[in-house]
C-alpha cells in the first residue's frame, strides 16, 4: 500500500514535538560534549527516527509516519545548534584571542550574550529552507542521500513500501566546522554485496527486529557506555591506555581511548570515512609530527598549539580542508550558473519552466512566501542588531554583518546543492571563503573575520541539515509547514540549552583545554591570523602547497566518481576526514576505526543475513548517547568538586588534565 499524499491525522502534534525536543536536547548535550573534544558532531537523522519510533511505541497511540518525520526534524534542529551557533569552534576561538597578535583581548561571552549570539544566527537558515526546497527538491529533484535513507527507514518501520529511490548512503557524522556528511556505503532498504544485488528483505522481519530487540539493544548499549564513562572519570587510565608504551603516550600523544561512544561514532560514520581519518592520523602524527619536531621547525612540546608539532601540522590540515571543500564547490557552482543561465534564456523565449513542477502538496501544507520573506528580513535585521549588541563596533560593523548574511545566503545555495548531489555539505570551505572575503572588506580585524565566517557557516549548515529533513518529508508526504514549525521550535529551545550547557562547561573546564581541546577553534583563529599578518610556521608553507595540490586532485577525482555513480568512489580518501585525523590526537581516531571495521564486518557478514543493519545502528546510537548523557552527570560532579578517585595504572602525563 502506497503512502497517502496527505495524512488523515494531524502531523504537527504535541506528542511529535515533545518526543523530538526530548531527543534533540540529548543530542544537543552529546554534540557539544563530543564537538569540544574531537571536532565532530552528529546530525543523527536516522538515529532520531529510530529512537522516536521506539519511544512512540510506549504511547497509547503511536506516532504516524508523518508525525515521526516532524519529531525527527525537530530533534535535528535542536541537536545541531552547538555547530550552528559556533559553540564548538567559534566561541572557543574568540576565547583564544591575544591583544598583541590579534588587536583584541580574549572574548568570553556571558550566558545572556551567548543567548543573544545564538539568536542572531539561529533562524536565518530555517527561513532559507522553504525556497531552497522548491528549487532543489521539487524542481531539480536532487537525491539528498541521507534524507532519502531516513525516509526508507521510516517506511520500513511502518511496513510500507520504500519511497522508490534506492541509495547506498547513510546519515553520517559532520565535522564541526567543516560540516561534511561522510558517505559510507550502507543500504536501508536493500543491500549489495561485492557487486551482486541482493533481493530486498522482508519488511516484517526488519520491523520485528526493531520492535522486539530495539529497546533492549538501546538500553544495554546505553548502560554499558555510561558505566564505562563513569569509570573513566574516576579512574582516568581507563580512557588513556598507553597502547605503544608510556614514552610515546606521554611525549608524542600516542595513546588509546577505548570509548564505546567513539566506537559508535565510527559505526555510524562507516569504514571508508574512518579509514580516511586514520590515514590522516598516520601521516600527521606518524610522519609530519616527528619530522617537524626533529628538524627544529616545531621546537616546543608536541602537543603545544603555538610552538609544538600539533600546531605545525594544523596548517597542513587547514590546507587540505580548504582544497577539498573549494574544489568540490567549483563544479556545483558552475552547474548552478549554467542552470540559471538556461532558465533565463528559456524564460526570455517564453518556453516556461524547464522542469515540470512536481509539487504535490496543497497550499495549506506549504510555507507561504510572505512568511519566508518577512522571516528572512526579520532574522537578518535581528541578527545584525544582536551581533552589534554582543560584539560592538570594535568587533564587526553592522554593515559588515549585513554583508555576511547576504554572502551566507548565496553560499548556502552552493552548499545545499553539493549536499543534495554528493551527501557532502562543505561548510568548512564556505566559511573559509567568507573569511577570505572579509579579509578584503574589513582587513586586519580578526574578530570580524571569525564572526563573518561563522554567519556564513551557520546559514549553510542549517539550510543543509534542514534540506535533508525536508527531503525525508517530501518522500513520505509529510507537511512541509509542520516540519517548518518543528524546525523553529527546535532551534528556539536549543538556543537556551546550548548556551546553558556551554556556560556550565566553561565554569567546570578550561576551553580549550586538556579535556576539551576544541581543535577546530585553532583552525578558525589560525586562518584569521594568517589573513591579518601573513606569518606561517617555518617550512609549513611548502607542505601546505604540496598537500593542498594533492587533495585538490583527489577531491576532483572523488567528486567526478561520485557524480557518475562509480561503486568504488567511496574508497577514494575524503580530504576533510583526512584533515580531521591531523587535528585530533591518535586516541580518537583509533577508536573510530574499530567502529568502522565493525560496521564493515557486520554489513558484509551479518547484515546480509538479517536483512538490514538497523540493529547495529540502534546499538551504535546507545553507545553515543550513553557517554553523551552521562557527561551531564560528570559535569555536575566536576562543578561540585568531585574529582578523580585514583591515578592507579597511569605513568604520569598521559591522561587529559594530569598535573604530572
Amino acid at each position: 500500500m502506497a503512502l497517502p499524499s496527505q495524512s488523515s491525522k494531524p502531523e504537527f502534534t504535541l506528542h511529535a514535538v515533545t518526543i523530538g525536543l526530548l531527543i534533540g536536547c540529548l543530542l544537543c548535550f552529546t554534540n557539544l560534549y563530543f564537538g569540544l573534544q574531537t571536532g565532530w558532531i552528529s546530525m543523527m537523522s536516522l538515529q532520531s527516527a529510530l529512537i522516536g519510533f521506539l519511544i512512540s511505541k510506549l504511547l497509547p497511540t503511536p506516532l504516524s509516519p508523518q508525525e515521526l518525520v516532524v519529531a525527527q526534524t525537530t530533534a535535528v534542529a535542536t541537536g545541531t545548534m552547538p555547530l550552528a551557533a559556533g559553540f564548538v569552534g567559534i566561541l572557543p576561538a574568540l576565547g583564544l584571542l591575544e591583544e598583541g597578535k590579534d588587536g583584541s583581548p580574549p572574548i568570553h561571552l556571558s550566558w545572556i550574550a551567548a543567548v543573544g549570539w545564538s539568536c542572531s544566527i539561529a533562524f536565518f537558515g530555517v527561513f532559507l529552507s522553504p525556497p531552497l526546497r522548491k528549487q532543489v527538491i521539487i524542481e531539480e529533484q536532487l537525491a539528498f542521500p541521507s534524507g532519502t535513507a531516513t525516509a526508507q527507514l521510516i517506511s520500513v518501520l511502518y511496513q510500507q513500501p520504500a519511497p522508490g529511490i534506492s541509495i547506498h548512503h547513510r546519515a553520517g557524522y559532520t565535522n564541526l566546522d567543516t560540516e561534511d556528511t561522510p558517505d559510507p556505503t550502507v543500504d536501508i532498504a536493500s543491500t549489495e554485496i561485492e557487486g551482486v544485488a541482493q533481493e530486498e528483505p522482508e519488511v516484517d522481519d526488519e520491523r520485528q527486529i526493531v520492535q522486539q530487540e530495539g529497546w533492549l539493544d538501546l538500553v544495554y548499549s546505553f548502560a554499558v557506555s555510561g558505566v564505562m564513562t563513569l569509570c573513566a572519570y574516576f579512574f582516568p587510565v581507563v580512557f588513556a591506555v598507553p597502547l605503544f608504551g608510556p614514552y610515546l603516550a606521554r611525549e608524542w600523544l600516542w595513546s588509546f581511548t577505548p570509548s564505546l561512544s567513539y566506537v559508535g561514532q565510527g559505526i555510524i560514520m562507516g569504514f571508508p570515512t574512518t579509514l580516511s581519518m586514520n590515514l590522516g592520523m598516520l601521516v600527521g602524527w606518524g610522519i609530519l609530527s616527528p619530522l617537524s619536531k626533529g628538524l627544529g621547525w616545531a621546537p616546543g612540546p608536541v602537543g603545544d598549539m603555538a610552538t609544538g608539532a600539533r600546531g605545525w601540522i594544523l596548517w597542513v590540515s587547514l590546507a587540505v580542508m580548504c582544497a577539498d571543500s573549494i574544489v568540490s564547490l567549483i563544479p556545483v557552482g558552475y552547474s548552478y550558473l549554467v542552470e540559471l543561465f538556461s532558465s533565463y534564456q528559456a524564460h526570455g523565449r517564453g518556453d516556461g519552466v524547464i522542469r515540470e513542477n512536481g509539487e504535490d502538496e496543497t497550499p495549506d501544507r506549504l510555507v507561504p512566501n510572505r512568511w519566508v520573506i518577512n522571516g528572512l528580513v526579520a532574522s537578518i535585521l535581528m541578527g545584525t542588531l544582536l551581533v552589534w549588541w554582543v560584539f560592538g563596533n570594535e568587533g564587526i560593523k553592522p554593515w559588515a554583518t549585513l554583508i555576511g548574511f547576504v554572502l551566507g545566503g548565496l553560499l548556502s545555495i552552493l552548499g545545499v546543492r553539493a549536499l543534495g548531489e554528493t551527501d557532502l555539505n562543505p561548510v568548512s570551505g564556505l566559511g573559509k571563503i567568507s573569511q577570505l572575503f572579509f579579509a578584503w572588506i574589513q582587513p586586519s580585524n580578526v574578530v570580524a573575520n571569525i564572526i563573518a565566517g561563522a554567519v556564513a557557516e551557520a546559514g549553510a549548515q542549517q539550510a543543509g541539515d534542514l534540506m535533508q529533513d525536508l527531503k525525508t518529508g517530501h518522500l513520505l508526504h509529510a507537511s512541509p509547514r509542520a516540519q517548518f514549525y518543528g524546525q523553529l521550535i527546535g532551534s528556539s529551545l536549543s538556543i537556551i540549552v546550548s548556551a546553558t550547557a556551554y556556560s556550565l562547561y566553561q565554569k567546570a573546564y578550561a576551553i580549550p583545554g586538556p579535556s576539551f581541546p576544541a581543535p577546530t577553534a585553532y583552525v578558525w583563529l589560525g586562518l584569521a591570523r594568517l589573513l591579518r599578518n601573513g606569518q606561517l610556521p617555518e617550512h609549513s608553507n611548502q607542505f601546505m602547497l604540496l598537500f593542498g595540490l594533492v587533495f585538490s586532485i583527489i577531491a576532483g577525482v572523488k567528486f567526478t566518481a561520485v557524480r557518475r555513480g562509480y561503486r568504488h568512489a567511496k574508497w577514494i580518501p575524503s580530504g576533510v576526514a583526512f584533515a580531521i585525523g591531523f587535528l585530533n590526537t591518535p586516541s580518537f581516531s583509533i577508536a573510530r576505526l574499530i567502529g568502522g571495521l565493525t560496521e564493515y564486518w557486520y554489513h558484509r557478514r551479518v547484515g546480509k543475513h538479517r536483512g538490514t543493519d538497523i540493529r547495529l545502528i540502534v546499538i551504535a546510537s546507545g553507545f553515543v548517547l550513553g557517554e553523551g548523557v552521562i557527561s551531564i552527570v560528570l559535569l555536575i560532579l566536576r562543578t561540585c568538586g568531585v574529582g578523580v578517585l585514583s591515578c592507579w595504572g597511569c605513568s604520569g602525563g598521559i591522561c587529559p588534565g594530569c598535573p604530572a
